[in-house]
């Protein structure tokens, strides 16, 4: 199956998105992280096109999509998550297995609290909706909330770090030379086109939105217990590894993984990743849910 690279007008936005798959096939919405863009999604379309439709679309701001001005786009979660919503319905895509990583998380959890007849079954990789899963790295960021002017230097300089884009992927990993370095490379050098700094910095403000509607989030899953799959990779500096087990005691039926790669799991473990979600689409189709409340370290 060929990887599509098209776009589509949401909102008077051009959005850019990769699609693969049979077009009749079950649909996997793949929301990405910061500072990425669809493209971080690649490796999963060679490996689950022959029995999914594949759709990654990069948000406004990011990648190849439309990067309007902040005097008429906000820049927070909520518009995100409208345009996504917007975007899904474009597309054609009615129902969606939805995969959010990182930023995805937030981006997706509004959608689905939105329109959760949409929602066939949710995959969560390294991204956070409990306040534990926010550690020690991101007491600059909850300053920042507070103080946006006090702190704005500090966050933009992260932003703009060659070295902070490199540990996103790396982490605590013991064995660097798994990763290509032309990952952070491409991404630093998108954080560094004009304007983009401070479309981000908009964007992290925001972010003190999402840890307020943890609770909203978590109480909807425990209603409803989603089929949930959380994909893990245990050296991301970013997130706690605690939070995959507060994910299941939100659903005790969730499939939990702990895998052998960092933030960007996708960086190390694509095949893992891909037969465990092609199992889980499976499922859920077979209308099994989650099925086993496995936990493994790969």
């Amino acid at each position: 199956m060929h990887t599509r690279y098209r776009s589509v007008v949401v909102d008077g936005l051009s959005v850019f998105y990769r699609e693969a798959g049979p077009p009749d096939a079950p649909v996997l919405l793949l929301l990405h992280g910061f500072p990425s863009s669809s493209r971080m999604f690649e490796p999963l379309f060679g490996r689950l096109a022959d029995q999914l439709r594949l759709i990654a679309p990069d948000y406004p701001g990011f990648g190849h999509s439309d990067a309007p001005d902040p005097g008429g786009f906000p820049y927070t979660f909520d518009r995100i998550a409208a345009t996504m919503a917007g975007f899904a319905a474009a597309v054609g895509a009615e129902h969606y297995l939805l995969y959010g990583q990182d930023y995805g998380g937030p981006v997706g959890f509004r959608m689905a609290l939105a329109d959760p007849g949409r929602l066939r079954g949710l995959i969560v990789q390294n991204a956070v909706a409990h306040d534990s899963g926010l550690g020690p790295f991101w007491a600059t960021r909850r300053a920042f909330w507070q103080d946006r002017a006090g702190h704005e230097a500090a966050i933009r300089e992260n932003i703009l770090s060659l070295a902070a884009t490199r540990t996103r992927h790396v982490g605590d990993d013991p064995d660097p030379e798994r990763y290509d370095p032309d990952l952070w490379v491409d991404e630093h050098a998108f954080l560094n086109r004009p304007g983009v700094v401070e479309r981000q910095l908009d964007l992290m403000y925001d972010y003190r939105t999402n840890v307020a509607s943890y609770p909203v989030w978590q109480d909807w899953l425990r209603r409803t217990r989603p089929p949930l799959l959380v994909l893990w990779g245990r050296h991301d500096t970013s997130f706690e590894n605690t939070e995959p087990e507060a994910y299941r005691s939100d659903v005790p039926e969730a499939e939990v993984h702990l895998l052998d790669g960092g933030h960007f799991v996708l960086d190390t473990r694509p095949d893992e990743v891909a037969t465990l979600i092609r199992t889980f689409a499976a499922r859920v189709r077979a209308g099994g849910g989650s099925g086993h409340n496995v936990s493994r370290e790969s």
